[in-house]
């Protein structure tokens, strides 16, 4: 059909000039919508497609690529304020690579997802400040570097737009500090070195957050930006064609007038509760880099320890010590692997990893739709076991993988089915957990079994490989587990979610076994301690204490005092569980505490504030003032305990603790929740969210010299449970005690019978959470 020029208009005041094929416009033409909308450009049977140009009445105009009525491909789009945004767009949204310069002379290049900032980018504001690195959903978030007009410099992870994460911060004198911040405020251990001091290598950080020697941040090929390349691209996609005859196109033309409404490209882009982070303020400066005099040939550095913000340690060392301890903080661990998997490593673990994750996959899958049924004798017993070969190239039963061949057994899959549901476990938010896309991470040992450790990738599931005696031992006690558990939801003894066994070809046996993380939680663990009530050889030596070491008894410097009911519920289960465990002759557990602080009320002046960015009317991320004073923010004041309202807190069971909401006697008895004034409003449960008061023990014959503690008591949040209990007391294990007792106090060692054992275990932790008058 004959392609003809022609004017049309029709009855509701739109006009369209330009080619038509039959009625509908293909070609060129020119379209005006009768609120004075106008596009001018290419058209396919009846559809806006292809190069065009649309202007709006309020000066807005977009050139570029179309696609079925919709801005599509690569396009330049200029707002009514000024500012232009050149690059990709997905159905009127900025999608890909693109650049954007606002009105202010603010500008950001990089990766857009969805109209916000998302990927790779880099933000530089009309003052001077810019930002390198990751974004999400208009945010800086993940790694990036951050660097300020006045010289100042960050190099870290991000989160939400605060500094939230390992990081160095760089002082424009050349100081620098290498530590942890929560939320935009430094929180966790860190070192300050003052400038002139010798400090760790920065080529080593610079790699480890994506950074190359200059500390220029590194863009993948994939995010570098060319936007001759994309508009040369066959950017138009035919999918997003929509059908339209000449009558349609009248009847519709209203409807497509309000699709190129001007509004969509107002400017409430990137939002404006849009948050950052600022250079340190003038009270937290002057606490670092007010200490610059200890230059020389041996300068000192400080050893720091804040919350939220606030200094509440410091220590003094030399730099050229600390030099030697600095390292990367959240980054790759040595893990020591014990002999029965020395033979894993690098791909080797890769591929352990891999064959666990099809392995669960399958066991969840195959035992899940089978109907729910009371535990019976049988499925404790030998026979109670599922084996699968998974080959390479995959089966009739299983599929195609990129790992090696294994053999796979599953343990007594009908009890932890069970168990699992006892917890409150979903059973897909379980393989999601653990089998989904973003896999499984390694996190080092925190004690001397040289197990292999991995978390999920939501923190929610820990997996420990076992040795063989440990899977005994488990399977033995199986059936009184289940029956504890069972009897008593508020225990505090680990969960077990499913134990497993991996046969690779050449014959090597790794078992595992799969564990609730007891430190699951949006707070900040700040402290972790393993007490098991013995003291020989129960200390962390000072040089090997990094931010997530877990130390022993004597690291100890800390009571804490609970409310009546909490202490009294939180012993009536120690009492049980450790019953439990001595008729069962185990020994060895321990109980495993994670305490996060909540910052004192005092010392204000040396907060560091968070310096939010303001809410501000146009659409370019807000800019960071330097210089301006500002009023330091207050940290959260104390904990408090409120009456438990369900729907104003999070009761989904957790991976650890699945018990019921506690009583308090401050709250009138009542079941209570926990309020983090500026944080949460958390439910309190045995061994999860339990306030405390911790009051430090001041030992001033064992205090390090060169150490300040800056305060006596804190505000505390605890999280608890009991680990390690799958060591009898068996013969090896007596003649530990009959040797150690030669040398040392019998009562010392941690290896004593299971009686004298749960009593020096529940007499230690009496002292360590003591009645309060």
């Amino acid at each position: 059909m004959e392609i003809r020029l022609d004017n049309r208009e029709f009855s509701n005041g739109d006009v369209y000039s330009g080619q038509l094929r039959g009625t509908l416009p293909h070609g060129k033409g020119k379209y005006a919508w009768s609120d004075g909308i106008i596009y001018e450009g290419d058209w396919e049977e009846g559809k806006i497609s292809g190069k065009g140009k649309i202007m709006w009445l309020s000066g807005a105009k977009y050139e570029g690529d179309f696609s079925g009525g919709y801005l599509h491909g690569f396009g330049t789009m200029t707002s009514p304020d000024g500012s232009v945004y050149s690059g990709s767009w997905r159905m009127n949204v900025r999608h890909g690579l693109g650049r954007k310069e606002y009105c202010n002379t603010d500008s950001y290049d990089g990766s857009w997802r969805e109209g916000l900032q998302d990927g790779s980018g880099s933000y530089t504001w009309t003052n001077g400040n810019r930002f390198i690195g990751n974004w999400k959903k208009g945010k800086m978030s993940g790694r990036g570097v951050m660097s300020w007009g006045n010289g100042d410099l960050f190099n870290g992870f991000w989160l939400n737009g605060l500094r939230h994460g390992s990081g160095v911060y760089k002082y424009a004198d050349g100081g620098f500090y290498f530590g942890t911040w929560s939320r935009g405020l430094k929180d966790g251990t860190g070192v300050y070195y003052p400038a002139g001091s010798k400090h760790p290598s920065l080529k080593k950080w610079h790699r480890h957050f994506g950074y190359n020697d200059t500390g220029n941040f590194i863009l993948s090929h994939d995010s570098s930006i060319n936007l001759e390349e994309l508009r040369g691209s066959k950017a138009v996609s035919r999918t997003l064609s929509e059908i339209t005859t000449t009558s349609g196109l009248a009847r519709n033309s209203g409807r497509m007038s309000e699709r190129f409404h001007d509004e969509n490209w107002s400017t409430s882009d990137p939002p404006r509760d849009y948050m950052g982070h600022g250079p340190l303020s003038k009270s937290a400066r002057s606490v670092d880099s007010g200490q610059s005099e200890g230059r020389g040939k041996n300068p000192i550095v400080f050893e720091r320890e804040y919350m939220q913000g606030v200094l509440i340690k410091e220590r003094i060392m030399s730099s050229i010590d600390m030099s030697r301890k600095a390292r990367p903080l959240d980054g790759p661990k040595e893990v020591t692997i014990s002999a029965c998997v020395s033979f894993l490593g690098g791909k080797w673990n890769y591929y352990l990893m891999l064959n666990l994750q099809l392995g669960i996959r399958y066991t969840v899958g195959k035992i899940t739709p089978v109907p729910r049924r009371e535990v019976r004798a049988s499925d404790f017993g030998e026979r109670a076991r599922i084996t699968m070969f998974f080959p390479r190239d995959g089966s009739q039963y299983t599929p195609s993988h990129k790992s090696i061949d294994f053999d796979w057994k599953d343990y007594c899959p009908m009890v932890f089915r069970n168990l699992r549901e006892m917890f409150k476990l979903d059973a897909a938010d379980y393989m999601m957990s653990i089998c989904g896309d973003d896999g499984l991470r390694e996190i080092s040992s925190p004690g001397k079994s040289g197990s292999i450790f991995y978390l999920s990738h939501d923190d929610r599931f820990v997996i420990k490989t076992l040795k063989r005696s440990e899977l005994k031992v488990l399977l033995r006690m199986l059936p009184r587990y289940y029956e504890h558990v069972g009897e008593h939801e508020n225990t505090l003894i680990t969960k077990f979610f499913g134990v497993h066994r991996l046969k690779l070809k050449w014959g090597k046996k790794v078992r595992f076994v799969v564990m609730g993380n007891m430190f699951c939680t949006e707070l900040k663990i700040h402290r972790r301690y393993d007490l098991k009530g013995s003291t020989q050889g129960r200390f962390t030596e000072k040089n090997k204490i990094r931010e997530k070491t877990t130390m022993k008894d004597l690291d100890l410097a800390y009571e804490f005092h609970m409310d009546k009911l909490l202490r009294e519920a939180l012993f009536k289960q120690i009492l049980l569980d450790s019953s439990f465990l001595e008729s069962l002759q185990i020994i060895d557990y321990s109980l495993l505490l994670g305490l996060h602080f909540r910052a004192p009320d005092q010392l204000n002046d040396i907060l560091e504030p968070p310096n939010e960015m303001s809410d501000q009317e146009s659409d370019s991320v807000a800019s960071v003032e330097v210089g301006l004073p500002r009023e330091p923010s207050i940290p959260p004041k104390g904990l408090l305990l409120v009456t438990h309202e369900p729907g104003s807190v999070n009761t989904a069971p957790g991976p650890h603790i699945r018990g019921s909401t506690l009583r308090a006697f401050a709250a009138g008895e009542k079941e209570v929740d926990l309020i983090l004034p500026g944080t949460a409003r958390l439910r309190v449960q045995l061994g999860v969210n339990m306030p405390a008061q911790a009051h430090h023990k001041l030992r001033q014959d064992k205090e390090e010299s060169g150490t300040v503690e800056l305060f006596e008591v804190y505000d505390v949040v605890v999280y608890m449970g009991i680990i390690d209990i799958l060591q009898e007391y068996n013969m090896k294990k007596r003649m530990e005690h009959t040797c150690k007792s030669m040398q040392y106090d019998p009562m010392s060692i941690s290896a004593i019978e299971p009686t004298l054992y749960a009593k020096r275990f529940t007499d230690f932790l009496l002292k360590v959470f003591p009645e309060t008058a």
